[in-house]
């Protein structure tokens, strides 16, 4: 596997180098024939030997294969070309199509080193409740794995012993990690932080969550698009058709009517060099390359022409929650004082005890001292309750003892009055974490840590909502934190406490109502999903590798700001390959017809062939500048 895999690189790296040098000769022979300087034809010969290379070989695999491919015709087309003397349209027929073959492949070879690189990351090794380490495909269902702080959780399974906080950020993408306790449900691929577990294995290697989302993501790669499907039947039609005219025109005439055979072979190569669809193959290629050029600069990458398509056609655009619509980084967002303690108290004492932690939590809170001006209260006999919280005696507050954590936790060492449930109940509702922090045996308060929503989510809902455009939240997290941030950016249907199978299912059912779906999302949880969608959105800065190389777009910059403009730009884009496409069919069915009946000959059929692919290349130059009046984003 690696072998061909080497193999295929190699070959990838070959063409990319052809095609290069295609280019340069064939652009440096156009120079050469409008100065009138020597070497144009060297040069296109050059030209035509580079980027004709993979093309006759990927016509002879095909043909071999009893498959009539358009590389046959182009490669028929660029032989008789040269045979008539016509070494600049040879260069010019090779070229075209060979630069439309590499911007498809580059999308397809980035679209593919998502599953390669999720696969590298899965874990590799279990050990086993006996100590022996074994790799994870020969561990059966119901055997125990151990799982130490720092390691992989290797395989699927249920906790039943210890506890842990466990960063399950590949899997559901929340940024805070979930606190896991005997009972609990544990998924292959994430990270046990802090605490020691014993895991049963309820899922093979080859049944796990993480081997389920590398399927969904090739599954829905092998999909295709509808501009893809169209030329593709096109081609299926016109390539034997200009094919067996050619051979009718070479062979009738000189068998049947005794016509001299050289003159009418002429005619049929030259009828060959007309039918070759060099504008048409170039068309949307050009037009895509415009438009990711265009895209590029205000940091968008997008993958393939294909999307842009999909884009146009968009009805709804589901959107993960964490680091997409919120920023990811969990922030003091309120403090419950009881018993009449000050927030200098609360925050002092929840500081002080977190400086033992490197929980996500108690940065946030630390953070929130630092911007408050309070000092963290100094403590001793720290002791970490795995997965729940932590104790410790403040040297500030007369050695009293003082705990931090869930409520679980703090009902161990301190009575909660009647006020502590309900408030824990009404953060909670909000989308937040209760924090509770107790001096002795009361609770004194309670802090809500929530995920900051990003400054410019609501504008982009509001702008989508303006353009008809439907907006949808699928994530991880719990259904009320779900439903609170849904509230606040103004999107009316939000699905939560979901795994990457059932964001992917629900990507269906989407499709179901409004045919085209787009996704956007930054972690591997995500991946499914973007990779189900009709085009997968991904968030560059802070994503994950494999949610980026799955994604059909990806915004680098995180600015979600694009989303409406990328919109406009595939609106565009596919007016523009609309376009060529046609304008090039009409135009090759008129110099075909005049070229058969004789009334232009081969130098003026190149010619109008070569104006045509000119003012293609152009009508595709104009989506540099597309989006001048994408929807305007205003952060608030």
């Amino acid at each position: 596997m690696s072998d061909n895999h080497a193999e295929e690189n190699e070959s990838n790296r070959m063409n990319k180098a052809l095609t290069a040098t295609a280019a340069v000769s064939f652009v440096a022979g156009l120079a050469c024939s409008l100065f009138k300087l020597p070497g144009a034809e060297i040069l296109y010969l050059v030209s035509l030997a580079a980027g004709g290379t993979p093309v006759a070989i990927s016509a002879v695999r095909k043909l071999l294969k009893r498959k009539i491919s358009i590389s046959l015709l182009v490669t028929i087309a660029a032989l008789g070309a040269l045979y008539l003397g016509q070494f600049a349209e040879a260069a010019a027929v090779m070229f075209f199509f060979a630069l439309a073959e590499a911007f498809e492949e580059f999308g397809e070879a980035r679209s593919q080193k998502a599953v390669a690189a999720l696969l590298k990351s899965a874990p590799k090794i279990a050990r086993l409740q006996d100590g022996r380490e074994v790799p994870v495909e020969k561990v059966k269902e119901g055997e125990i794995v151990k799982v130490r702080p720092g390691d992989m959780v290797p395989l699927d399974g249920v906790v039943v012993d210890g506890e842990s906080s466990v960063d399950e950020a590949t899997i559901t993408g929340e940024s805070v990690p979930k606190e896991k306790y005997k009972g609990e449900a544990v998924y292959a691929g994430t990270l046990n932080q802090s605490g020691y577990l014993e895991v049963k294995v309820t899922k093979t290697a080859a049944n796990s969550t993480l081997q389920k989302i590398v399927t969904l993501i090739s599954e829905a790669q092998k999909s295709r698009p509808e501009m893809q499907e169209f030329l593709d039947k096109f081609a299926s039609y016109y390539i034997p058709a200009a094919i067996g005219l050619a051979l009718l025109v070479a062979v009738v005439p000189p068998v049947f009517f005794g016509e001299p055979f050289s003159d009418w072979f002429t005619k049929a190569l030259i009828l060959l060099v007309l039918a070759c669809p060099d504008a048409l193959v170039v068309s949307a290629p050009v037009a895509v390359a415009a438009a990711i050029g265009g895209a590029s600069r205000r940091g968008v990458l997008i993958k393939g022409g294909r999307f842009l398509e999909v884009l146009s056609k968009t009805r709804a655009i589901a959107f993960d929650k964490t680091k997409t619509l919120t920023v990811g980084t969990p922030v003091v967002a309120e403090v419950v004082l009881l018993h009449d303690a000050t927030e200098e108290d609360v925050i002092g004492d929840a500081a002080g005890i977190e400086k033992f932690s490197s929980h996500p939590l108690a940065k946030a809170i630390e953070d929130y001292a630092k911007q408050k001006g309070i000092k963290p209260h100094k403590m001793d006999k720290f002791k970490n309750v795995a997965g729940r919280g932590g104790n410790a005696n403040c040297m500030v507050c007369g050695d009293k003892e003082h705990a931090i954590g869930n409520l679980q936790h703090i009902g161990v060492s301190a009575e909660t009055c009647e006020h502590v449930l309900p408030e824990v109940e009404r953060l909670e509702g909000m989308g937040m974490t209760a924090v509770l922090v107790s001096e002795g045996k009361k609770v004194i308060g309670i802090i809500g840590i929530t995920d900051e929503l990003r400054n410019d989510s609501k504008g982009v809902i509001d702008a989508l909502n303006k353009l008809r455009v439907t907006p949808v939240m699928l994530t991880g997290d719990n259904q009320r934190a779900a439903n609170y941030i849904a509230e606040k950016v103004g999107i009316s249907e939000a699905y939560g406490a979901l795994l990457p199978e059932q964001k992917a299912e629900l990507i269906d059912k989407l499709q179901a109502r409004y045919q085209r779906v787009a996704m956007v999302g930054d972690g591997v949880n995500d991946a499914p999903s973007l990779a189900r969608a009709d085009v997968g959105i991904a968030m560059g800065g802070g994503g994950s590798d494999v949610a980026i190389e799955t994604a059909d777009v990806t915004l680098m910059n995180d600015a979600i700001g694009t989303i409406p403009y990328l919109l406009d730009v595939g609106q565009q884009t596919f007016r523009v390959v609309r376009q060529n496409v046609y304008g090039s069919i009409i135009v090759k069915g008129v110099i075909l017809v005049l070229g058969i009946a004789g009334v232009i000959g081969l130098s003026l059929a190149v010619a109008a062939d070569a104006v045509m692919a000119v003012l293609v290349v152009l009508n595709g130059l104009r989506l540099f500048n597309a989006g001048a009046n994408e929807v305007a984003i205003v952060n608030k």
